[in-house]
């Protein structure tokens, strides 16, 4: 209580969805009602809720139950962005500083922090909004597990069980049928969700945005699979893989996002590619918004219920311009400053590479 009157906080979620948000959601209501009395807030749609000025008060009972669902109850934006916002003028669109609007309507809220749910892109403009005078609160969000500051992220482990069953089942198919089979994942310009499915699929093949690969050196790699009677080959790539000297696929362009090129595709290239240069048949299955979707892996709601809580004892102890994370396997925080310093990539040398080329996978280098 300050001033005999009840706290408030607000909490958004930017960005892509992903399987786990809402057991965050739920953890951080519950605690701050629980143990804090206060009144949350939830905005709406990510940052659109703060320009549009649009949300609602979550109650201890809109949370309950929330923790097996997948997606988001408030509701995301990835163009969203305060600081580049999308203006309809004369016919067009046109990317405008609103910022001075989302403060205001943080102000007039009356919270004490904003909580911002989100990878990289949400808690960079987290970290501006803190230097422009919002209490911010960050809680490390993405499928694609690339927020520096943290070593894993939740909505990681659900998307690697989806891409891994997905490598799984594809397996059947390439047996029978003697194929190239190449399963393209999610994960920008990180290549954490191929590098885990790929292991733990059993990939021959994995591509990763770290190691730009040659398609001459892959087409010799399946021939030789083949001369050892090895007659189908399983490619797991992630979209952001690309050849070397070259760049990625560019699936779409969002004119009206601040982060405007949407990857996808590699693996409908790549299947033409080592078709022509193998002579064997080759297959494309992109697993795109499956990774995001459906409810989360119990991993990935203890993680998001252990991260949502202690959200909310940096609240408490007012320790803004934070963001939770999770460093050797505790649960701690890390300044936003560091989580807007761009994607967490797969380092040259870790660990993971070395086992998955210990065990027989090759990276096409």
């Amino acid at each position: 209580m300050r001033n005999g009157r009840r706290q408030k906080i607000a909490i958004l979620t930017g960005g892509g969805d992903c399987p786990g948000i809402n057991a965050v959601i739920r953890a951080v209501t519950k605690k701050a009602i629980l143990e804090h009395d206060m009144q949350v807030i939830g905005v709406q749609d990510g940052y659109d809720g703060l320009v549009a000025d649009s949300h609602r008060v979550l109650t201890y009972d809109d949370v309950s139950g929330i923790i097996t669902l997948g997606g988001t109850i408030l509701g995301a934006s990835k163009s969203a962005n305060p600081y580049k916002y999308p203006v309809k003028v004369r016919g067009g669109i046109e990317l405008r500083d609103v910022s001075r609007t989302a403060v205001r309507t943080v102000k007039r809220l009356g919270v004490s922090c904003l909580v911002c749910v989100g990878g990289d892109g949400t808690l960079g403009i987290a970290h501006r909004l803190f230097k422009d005078g919002v209490p911010v609160v960050g809680v490390p969000k993405t499928i694609d597990n690339d927020v520096r500051g943290t070593d894993i992220t939740f909505g990681f482990d659900s998307a690697v069980s989806i891409a891994t069953d997905g490598v799984d089942r594809i397996h059947t198919t390439a047996q029978s049928h003697h194929r190239i089979m190449i399963v393209e994942v999610m994960g920008h310009r990180a290549g954490w969700i191929a590098l885990h499915s790929g292991i733990a699929g059993g990939g021959d093949v994995i591509l990763v945005p770290e190691i730009p690969y040659d398609t001459e050196k892959i087409a010799r790699w399946v021939k030789r699979r083949l001369s050892l009677g090895r007659r189908f080959t399983i490619v797991v790539a992630a979209e952001g893989a690309r050849p070397r000297g070259g760049t990625e696929v560019i699936r779409k362009v969002v004119e009206t996002s601040a982060d405007p090129l949407r990857l996808g595709g590699v693996s409908f290239v790549l299947a033409e590619e080592l078709e022509s240069l193998t002579g064997l048949e080759a297959r494309a299955v992109l697993m795109g918004h499956l990774q995001r979707g459906g409810p989360p892996t119990p991993f990935d709601r203890v993680l998001a219920s252990q991260l949502g809580s202690a959200a909310v004892d940096l609240i408490a102890g007012r320790k803004f311009g934070r963001m939770v994370a999770v460093r050797a396997g505790e649960v701690t925080s890390a300044p936003l400053s560091v989580a807007a310093g761009g994607p967490r990539v797969i380092p040259r040398h870790h660990r993971l590479l070395e086992t998955a080329r210990s065990t027989g996978a090759y990276f096409g280098d």
